[in-house]
Protein backbone atom coordinates (compact mmCIF):
# COMPACT_ATOMS: atom_id res chain seq x y z
CA UNK A 1 0.00 0.00 0.00
CA UNK A 2 1.14 3.57 -0.68
CA UNK A 3 0.89 6.15 2.08
CA UNK A 4 0.93 9.95 2.00
CA UNK A 5 1.89 11.66 5.26
CA UNK A 6 -0.29 14.62 6.14
CA UNK A 7 1.59 17.62 7.49
CA UNK A 8 0.54 16.77 11.04
CA UNK A 9 1.87 13.20 10.74
CA UNK A 10 5.14 14.50 9.31
CA UNK A 11 5.55 17.00 12.14
CA UNK A 12 4.80 14.34 14.77
CA UNK A 13 7.15 11.88 13.10
CA UNK A 14 10.13 14.23 13.32
CA UNK A 15 9.16 16.42 16.27
CA UNK A 16 6.92 14.50 18.66
CA UNK A 17 6.74 10.80 17.73
CA UNK A 18 4.79 9.95 20.89
CA UNK A 19 1.88 11.96 19.42
CA UNK A 20 1.48 9.49 16.54
CA UNK A 21 -1.22 6.88 17.03
CA UNK A 22 -0.01 3.30 17.39
CA UNK A 23 -1.17 2.57 13.84
CA UNK A 24 0.53 5.67 12.39
CA UNK A 25 3.73 4.80 14.30
CA UNK A 26 3.69 1.31 12.80
CA UNK A 27 3.15 2.70 9.29
CA UNK A 28 6.02 5.20 9.46
CA UNK A 29 8.27 2.56 11.02
CA UNK A 30 7.43 -0.48 8.88
CA UNK A 31 5.96 0.56 5.54
CA UNK A 32 8.26 1.07 2.58
CA UNK A 33 6.10 3.20 0.26
CA UNK A 34 5.80 6.53 2.09
CA UNK A 35 5.45 9.94 0.49
CA UNK A 36 5.16 13.54 1.58
CA UNK A 37 4.04 16.47 -0.52
CA UNK A 38 6.22 19.51 -1.09
CA UNK A 39 3.03 21.36 -0.14
CA UNK A 40 3.53 20.16 3.45
CA UNK A 41 6.96 21.83 3.45
CA UNK A 42 5.30 25.01 2.20
CA UNK A 43 2.64 24.86 4.93
CA UNK A 44 5.31 24.33 7.61
CA UNK A 45 7.40 27.24 6.32
CA UNK A 46 4.40 29.58 6.35
CA UNK A 47 3.43 28.59 9.89
CA UNK A 48 7.03 28.95 11.09
CA UNK A 49 7.30 32.40 9.51
CA UNK A 50 4.20 33.74 11.23
CA UNK A 51 5.01 32.18 14.59
CA UNK A 52 2.20 29.59 14.57
CA UNK A 53 4.58 26.63 14.62
CA UNK A 54 7.57 26.01 16.83
CA UNK A 55 9.38 23.29 14.88
CA UNK A 56 13.15 23.23 15.06
CA UNK A 57 13.99 21.78 11.66
CA UNK A 58 14.50 23.96 8.61
CA UNK A 59 12.79 22.91 5.41
CA UNK A 60 16.08 21.67 3.84
CA UNK A 61 16.77 19.64 7.01
CA UNK A 62 13.27 18.19 6.88
CA UNK A 63 13.64 17.29 3.22
CA UNK A 64 17.01 15.65 3.92
CA UNK A 65 15.54 13.67 6.84
CA UNK A 66 12.73 12.45 4.58
CA UNK A 67 15.19 11.34 1.92
CA UNK A 68 17.32 9.54 4.55
CA UNK A 69 14.22 7.55 5.52
CA UNK A 70 13.33 6.85 1.87
CA UNK A 71 10.21 9.02 2.03
CA UNK A 72 9.44 10.31 -1.46
CA UNK A 73 8.89 14.04 -1.80
CA UNK A 74 6.07 14.67 -4.27
CA UNK A 75 6.01 17.77 -6.42
CA UNK A 76 2.80 19.29 -7.72
CA UNK A 77 1.47 17.49 -10.76
CA UNK A 78 -0.98 18.97 -13.21
CA UNK A 79 -3.22 15.92 -12.67
CA UNK A 80 -3.42 16.55 -8.92
CA UNK A 81 -4.05 20.26 -9.44
CA UNK A 82 -6.78 19.55 -12.00
CA UNK A 83 -8.50 17.06 -9.70
CA UNK A 84 -9.01 19.80 -7.09
CA UNK A 85 -11.76 21.18 -9.34
CA UNK A 86 -14.05 18.23 -8.62
CA UNK A 87 -13.44 17.86 -4.89
CA UNK A 88 -16.46 18.56 -2.71
CA UNK A 89 -16.46 21.99 -1.06
CA UNK A 90 -16.14 20.64 2.48
CA UNK A 91 -13.63 23.25 3.56
CA UNK A 92 -11.29 25.69 1.89
CA UNK A 93 -7.89 24.64 3.29
CA UNK A 94 -5.75 24.65 0.13
CA UNK A 95 -3.02 22.52 1.74
CA UNK A 96 -5.44 19.73 2.69
CA UNK A 97 -7.15 19.91 -0.68
CA UNK A 98 -3.90 19.35 -2.59
CA UNK A 99 -2.92 16.49 -0.26
CA UNK A 100 -6.30 14.89 -0.95
CA UNK A 101 -5.76 15.40 -4.68
CA UNK A 102 -2.28 13.81 -4.42
CA UNK A 103 -3.77 10.82 -2.64
CA UNK A 104 -6.59 10.40 -5.15
CA UNK A 105 -4.41 10.70 -8.24
CA UNK A 106 -1.65 8.54 -6.73
CA UNK A 107 -3.92 5.91 -5.16
CA UNK A 108 -2.51 6.61 -1.70
CA UNK A 109 -3.86 6.41 1.83
CA UNK A 110 -3.38 9.59 3.87
CA UNK A 111 -1.87 9.17 7.33
CA UNK A 112 -3.59 11.93 9.29
CA UNK A 113 -5.22 12.83 12.59
CA UNK A 114 -7.35 15.43 10.76
CA UNK A 115 -11.04 14.84 11.36
CA UNK A 116 -12.21 16.63 8.20
CA UNK A 117 -10.19 14.72 5.58
CA UNK A 118 -12.21 11.49 5.95
CA UNK A 119 -15.26 13.45 4.76
CA UNK A 120 -13.64 13.56 1.31
CA UNK A 121 -13.63 10.54 -1.03
CA UNK A 122 -10.14 9.51 0.11
CA UNK A 123 -8.82 6.72 2.32
CA UNK A 124 -7.25 7.82 5.62
CA UNK A 125 -5.67 6.07 8.59
CA UNK A 126 -4.63 7.19 12.03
Amino acid sequence: MKYLLDTNALLYMFGAPSELSARARRIVRDESDLSVSVVSFWEIAIKQSIGKLQFRMTIPELESSCKERDIKVLGLSSAAIESIKVLPKIHGDPFDRILIAHALTGNMVIVTSDGVMPQYPVRTVW
